[in-house]
This record gives structure tokens, C-alpha cells and sequence, in this order.
């Protein structure tokens, strides 16, 4: 479903009665105490979901909410505040509610007119959205992934796997007189399949997604890969032998590990922190913080990606910012407010889980991009070490940039070959100091498959991750075997 067939600004006046007139009303008054900006994010959300387990398909669920959330923003101070009833005297409510949260006397704005319409990109106009499938096929492919997965090996006792997806529309009206709108369709297959061989238990996820159709899973058997994939990855870790402990040469594959760099480096160039200067990072634009052989980019406007949008959460055109330029920091990742008390340009990276959420700056899709080696040397660099190929839970501390990752599939490297499968193994380090040590990077760059979800502040937003082969000397791996 194009947005020329619902254009979110028509669907918001016939469904609520919105027009301009109410919109200068309420930011009007809003802004009487004098508040630098302030913004009404209109939301309108339809969501299904539908899951197997134990051959069975045991849940399907759906849901359709709707709100408007008001900001108002005074010097570094926001006030937020929302309703699930989309009415002039609800929204009313929710403006003097924020108004009196922000409380500030800054310069007030002439006479707000709206109607100023945001250019914005065309990253994902579909033909239909995954909702306009019947449920009984969307329930049929998940039988089909139960059946493939098993037939995989005897070992594999049990599988789930889930389907969910959802149209999001939105609607950004600020005390520029700016209107911005955009129709958001989001899908995501999930696998996960357990192996017992009565010794040992184990279990492989794999999964992925984005802003497309549901023949995108269907035409290429993309089910049948994350299918397959999940399974092995059960099946090897059956036989993996325990984690090393210590210092070592860690090689990362290429695509989903691109969460450590998500983790480790992503959050703590998000201009909030920074502004605050709470992050590792703050200050140190124009400073070498990475190896020359390291370019990191953020780059919301990739079509059909999870964690692409039109608009960010703020109205604002997403963009491709550089973040660190042959080891050099270059920039941060920026909202509006954050942007505006940092003196920088908005980035395009305000984002909100809902309406119930106020925005803040958040990545979209965090990568780095290639270089000049093969895959191959890299692996037959490394006498002894670690590859991860995939990572399961992680952790970070914005402050210092600590982190630690698990590793849901990893190998040992021996004499420059990839040799047993290992459990146990965490990734151990901080954010400012691994780009240092990377010293080989592929020319295999290669995104996730569609399954990032980051968390921050209580809030959950969809994003993609990327990363091509690396090799970092030096990093701690905590293992179960001296």
C-alpha cells in the first residue's frame, strides 16, 4: 500500500477531524509561556502477530492504539505529555500539562502558521503490507519452517517460530508551521530451534525482516535460509568445546556483529550523552579515536531496511551521517533539541518507541564500511583466536564505553584455519579502545538480516547493523578453560 493511495495528513483529518486550524490552536497555546519549540506527533499504529511451538500454532494476536504526544521544549528542558484520545481538548490538556513541565521564558516565536509540508524520502512505497495476508498462510509458513527444521536432524526437539508485523502512520506538526507524515509497514520472522542429543541442550535463533512485502520472505525462501541457519547453529553448538579465557585475536564475520559496534560505539555518539558530556566521546570531534582503517556511518535513507524511516520521529528527512572517517570522529548523532543546544545540525536520528515516548537520539542503521582484505586473510593472519560469527545479549556503560557481549555461535582459529565450535565465550572491552586495535578489515561488508531492536531510556525502537569481516588484536574473551 503506497503512501499516494493513504496519505497519512488526509487519514489524520478524516479519522480525528485534525485541520491546521486546531493545530495552530494547541501549539499556540502551548508557546505561552514562551517555550523555544514545540511539536504534536499524531500516531496511528495496526498490529498482528502469530507464533508456533511444539508444531502448534498456540498464539495470534492484534491490536490497533492511537495517540498524540506534545512536547515542548525550553532552553534544556522538555516537557511531555500524551493521550490516547485524539481530540482538541485532550490535546489541550496534554500542551498545558507539557507547558507547565518545561516552565522556561525563552524568545516567543511570531504567529504560528502551519503548512509547511517536509520533503521526505520514498524508502519503502509497497504494492501491500504483510497485513493484507491471510493469517492462515502467514500460519502455514510457520508449519513449513516447524517441518524443514526438523527434518534438519532427529536432534532438534522442538521449534519456534513467530511472525509479526505492523503499519505504522504518523504525523509531525511543529511550531515552525512544519507538517511531516509517513506510512511505516515493519515485518519480522523470527526462528529458534532446541537439539538435545540427551547430553547437552542447545539452541540457534536466526530471523530477519524490514520495511517490505511479505513475498520478500516467500519468492527467495528467505524462511527456508533463517530456517536452516537456526537449526545449524543448534546442531553445531552440540559439539562446541568450552570458551578459552584470556587475551586474544578476536576475528568478527561479517553482518549481525555489527552489534558490538552498535553497543560499543553507536550509543556513545548520541548527542544527548554527549551534550552532557557523560559519554567517552564528548569533546573529542576531530580527534583519532579508531584505527585509520575504520569508517563508521549511520545512514537512516537505505530502502526497505528495519531500521530506516522517511522522517525521523521528529518530522526531520533521515540522513547518511559519517560518525568516525578513517579512525577521525567526525560527528554525533543528533535530534532537534540536542542539535539546537549543541549548535550542530539535526541529524535525523530523533526517534520515539510511541506517542507515550518523547523522542531522542537514536541510531537507525550503524555500520562500517569496508576495506582491502579478503576474508580469507584475514582468518589465515591469526594464529591463534576467536571468531564470532554470531552474538547473542550485551551490555554497555555509556560513561566509560564498557561492554560486554556473549557469543551465541563462535570458533576457535588455529594455525590460520577456523577449527572447533566453542560455548561460553563473552567479548570483553570498552568502546574507545577496540576501534584502536582493529587491524585488518574485509571487503565483505554485509548488513544484518532485519532483526536489530535497541533498547535506551525504557524505550525500543527497530534498527539494522552492519559490518564487514575484522580482525581486532587484543581483546579480553571470557571462557570457561584457561
Amino acid at each position: 500500500m503506497t503512501n499516494d493511495l493513504v496519505r497519512p495528513e488526509k487519514f489524520f483529518a478524516n479519522r480525528f477531524g485534525m485541520s491546521d486550524s486546531i493545530f495552530e490552536r494547541v501549539i499556540g497555546s502551548a508557546l505561552e509561556r514562551r517555550a523555544d519549540y514545540v511539536d504534536l506527533y499524531f500516531e496511528y499504529r495496526n498490529a498482528e502477530a502469530v507464533s508456533l511451538e511444539e508444531s502448534i500454532v498456540k498464539h495470534t494476536s492484534k491490536s490497533v492504539s492511537h495517540g498524540v504526544g506534545v512536547r515542548v521544549c525550553a532552553e534544556d528542558r522538555t516537557g511531555y505529555a500524551y493521550s490516547d484520545e485524539v481530540t482538541i481538548d485532550r490535546m489541550q490538556l496534554a500542551a498545558e500539562a507539557a507547558r507547565a513541565i518545561a516552565d522556561q521564558r525563552g524568545a516567543r516565536p511570531a504567529a504560528i502558521r502551519i503548512g509547511q509540508p517536509v520533503a521526505s524520502h520514498a524508502l519503502y512505497d509497497l504494492d501491500s503490507t504483510p497485513l493484507e495476508v491471510p493469517l492462515e498462510e502467514r500460519a502455514r509458513l510457520l508449519g513449513e519452517i516447524d517441518r524443514v527444521a526438523r527434518e534438519f536432524d532427529p536432534r532438534i526437539v522442538n521449534v519456534m517460530a513467530s511472525f509479526a508485523a505492523e503499519q505504522k502512520i504518523v504525523m509531525v506538526v511543529n511550531s515552525d508551521g512544519q507538517v511531516a507524515a509517513d506510512l511505516q509497514p515493519l515485518c519480522r520472522l523470527n526462528v529458534t530451534v532446541i537439539a538435545d542429543d540427551g547430553k547437552n541442550r542447545q539452541v540457534g535463533s536466526f530471523g530477519g525482516g524490514g520495511r517490505v512485502e511479505y513475498r520478500h520472505f516467500i519468492d527467495s525462501e528467505r524462511w527456508r535460509e533463517y530456517t536452516l541457519n537456526a537449526a545449524r547453529q543448534a546442531i553445531v553448538n552440540l559439539d562446541a568445546v568450552d570458551a578459552p579465557a584470556g587475551e586474544m585475536v578476536v576475528v568478527l564475520a561479517p553482518g549481525w556483529p555489527g552489534i558490538l559496534l552498535h553497543e560499543a560505539i553507536g550509543h556513545g555518539l548520541e548527542g544527548d550523552f554527549n551534550r552532557k558530556g557523560t559519554s567517552a566521546f564528548a569533546g573529542r570531534i576531530g580527534q583519532q579515536v579508531a584505527s585509520p582503517l575504520c569508517t563508521v556511518v549511520d545512514d537512516g535513507t537505505m530502502p526497505n531496511r528495519r531500521g530506516s524511516l522517511n522522517v525521523d520521529d521528529e518530522g526531520t528527512p533521515t540522513s547518511r551521517t559519517v560518525l568516525i572517517e578513517q579512525g577521525v570522529l567526525r560527528g554525533y548523532l543528533q535530534d532537534r533539541m540536542n542539535a539546537r543546544l549543541m549548535k550542530m545540525a539535526p541529524t535525523g536520528n530523533g526517534r520515539r518507541e510511541s506517542f507515550a515516548h518523547a523522542p531522542m537520539p537514536r541510531m537507525t542503521n550503524t555500520f562500517m564500511l569496508p576495506g582491502e582484505s579478503t576474508p580469507e586473510e584475514i582468518i589465515k593472519s591469526v594464529r591463534n583466536g576467536l571468531y564470532a560469527v554470531s552474538f547473542g545479549g550485551g551490555q554497555v556503560d555509556i560513561t566509560n564505553g564498557k561492554f560486554v557481549f556473549s557469543a551465541s555461535e563462535a570458533y576457535l582459529i588455529e594455525d590460520g584455519q577456523v577449527t572447533r565450535p566453542v560455548k561460553g565465550a563473552t567479548l570483553i572491552g570498552d568502546g574507545p579502545d577496540v576501534l584502536t586495535r582493529v587491524t585488518m578489515v574485509g571487503n565483505d561488508l554485509a548488513l544484518d538480516p532485519g532483526v536489530g531492536t535497541c533498547g535506551k531510556d525504557g524505550q525500543s525502537v527497530p534498527v539494522g547493523v552492519g559490518l564487514p569481516t575484522i580482525r581486532i588484536d587484543g581483546i579480553t574473551v571470557g571462557g570457561t578453560r584457561a
